[in-house]
């Protein structure tokens, strides 16, 4: 029910009785004869028929004469347009009360599984009254909040060309995704191959080694049994030439022992039993040697051969290594006032004052540190770094993102994957978790560290901390020097 209060030419105001309006009007009050559908931003014109917003503003716009659909009236000037309050307000009643009627009117009821239901609900699925033959949609518009069609398609296609977009960039990501994959199983190949080449050549010097070995040990041990044969041979020889002696000795002792000539008898007997020049044979003899001897000392000479073969390998993995060497140059914008560079970015160390540099965002403020210009995201890399007479440092690699300002632990899960030494009694691995960097001590070519089995999503750059100046112990520059490769 709608009143109008009137008193003395002053309207006092309007009342409006929703209640009881909603069981007067029906939906036909409340449709724009363009569209055919519940009024969506209400205007009126000076004829006073009412349309859409939109529906009326595109009419004019295709139309040469500004005129009403309804009555045909003509207006020679363009009526500004403006939203009709009060029937905006009805249309918004109407549609609540509309929605109130539909959770309990059978028809408006949500569909059940044997019901067609609306193809335009969004929410709740209601059941379809209406059904076009032609497309097969099936839809309940009483519910519906609806907008022009335009308007609905310039929104729909901006949302397709974003999602569009998005999926092409989705479509990028995983290309070069696949052909990271596809990188690291090559080089997976390539590394197998190099590492089997490597061990069979390994391998092959070890068996020539063991074979020319074992040949010599067999030469000498059959040349024990020979050598053997020999002594005893002139053993043997000398034995029967003593044998031969004692045995004419014997015969002669034997003749004169049966002789009746006195005479003959003493003159020969001094001669006869004066004992015969021989060698004492109780303490000679030929000893079988089990060459235990032998084989031991070609088993250490084979372990020699082992190690020699062994001292090899880190050489050769250095060279591997070696071929994925980059050129690493510090960068000042990210060095702490108190490092000093050279001139060639290669050098860095601590000073003893700090210097007036702009504070960037990329600028440590707190720990001395300094990363290199050069950042990676995939790959393998590798450079040195001489830290020969440092007793302070540490070394390693750090994400893009890292916090550079204020307190740092140099730790993974701060983005910070370091090797340290401090005092000059030891190294200290900073992990908690893992990445894959290596660090090695050059002049004995042995290995430190490994951070494995960390994935990472942005650049990581070559991370460096001097160290304290510890009475000038620890004051000589880390030095990024040129990869020799290894012969």
């Amino acid at each position: 029910m709608i009143k109008n209060y009137k008193s003395y030419g002053f309207t006092f105001g309007l009342c409006l009785d929703m209640a009881s309006s909603s069981s007067l009007l029906s939906e036909e009050q409340f449709l724009c004869s363009i569209c055919l559908d519940v009024f969506t931003e209400p205007v009126s014109i000076p004829c006073g028929h009412n349309f859409c917003k939109a529906c009326i503003s595109g009419y004019w716009d295709t139309s040469d004469l500004c005129q009403c659909p309804m009555c045909k009236e003509t207006f020679y000037r363009r009526p500004e347009l403006r939203i009709n309050t009060f029937i905006s307000e009805m249309v918004a009643q109407f549609r609540k009360s509309v929605q109130v009627k539909a959770t309990s009117s059978p028809e408006q009821c949500p569909a059940q599984p044997l019901d067609i239901p609306c193809d335009f609900c969004t929410g709740m699925k209601l059941k379809a009254l209406k059904s076009c033959l032609v497309c097969l949609t099936s839809y309940d518009h009483k519910t519906h909040d609806t907008v022009p069609l335009e308007e609905e398609y310039g929104e729909r296609k901006a949302q397709l060309e974003k999602t569009e977009a998005e999926v092409q960039q989705m479509i990028q990501e995983r290309l070069k995704k696949v052909q990271e994959i596809k990188h690291s199983v090559d080089l997976s190949k390539r590394e197998a191959e190099r590492e089997i080449s490597d061990s069979v050549q390994v391998f092959t010097d070890l068996v020539r080694s063991i074979e020319r070995s074992q040949a010599e040990l067999i030469e000498v041990i059959e040349e024990k049994p020979k050598a053997a044969e020999r002594q005893a041979e002139g053993i043997i020889k000398e034995l029967e030439q003593e044998i031969t002696e004692l045995q004419r000795r014997s015969t002669e002792l034997e003749q004169l022992s049966h002789t009746e000539d006195h005479l003959h008898l003493l003159q020969s007997c001094p001669s006869l039993c004066t004992p015969l020049h021989t060698k004492d044979w109780s303490e000679i003899s030929v000893h079988s040697d089990l060459c235990v001897g032998t084989v031991r000392r070609a088993v250490s000479q084979l372990e020699e051969t082992l190690n020699k073969e062994m001292e090899k390998l880190p050489d050769v993995k250095l060279k591997r290594i070696q071929q994925y060497a980059v050129d690493v140059t510090l960068n000042p914008d990210t060095a702490h006032p108190y490092l000093i560079m050279s001139e060639d970015g290669k050098q860095v160390r601590r000073g003893d004052t700090e210097q007036d540099l702009p504070d960037k965002p990329v600028r440590f403020s707190t720990c001395p540190c300094i990363l290199g210009k050069e950042g990676f995201s995939s790959g393998r890399f590798y450079y040195e770094v001489t830290v020969k007479g440092k007793t302070d440092w540490a070394l390693g690699g750090a994400r893009e993102s890292i916090n550079r300002k204020g307190y740092i632990k140099l730790r993974p899960e701060n983005g910070y994957w370091t090797r340290w030494l401090r005092n000059g009694d030891g190294y200290e691995a900073l992990s908690e978790s893992f990445f894959p960097l290596s660090l090695r001590e050059m002049e004995s070519r042995s290995h430190i560290y490994s951070f494995t089995g960390c994935t990472f999503t942005e650049k990581v750059y070559p991370f460096f901390y001097p160290g304290i100046n510890d009475c000038d112990k620890s004051s000589v520059p880390l030095i990024i020097t040129p990869v020799n490769q290894t012969e």
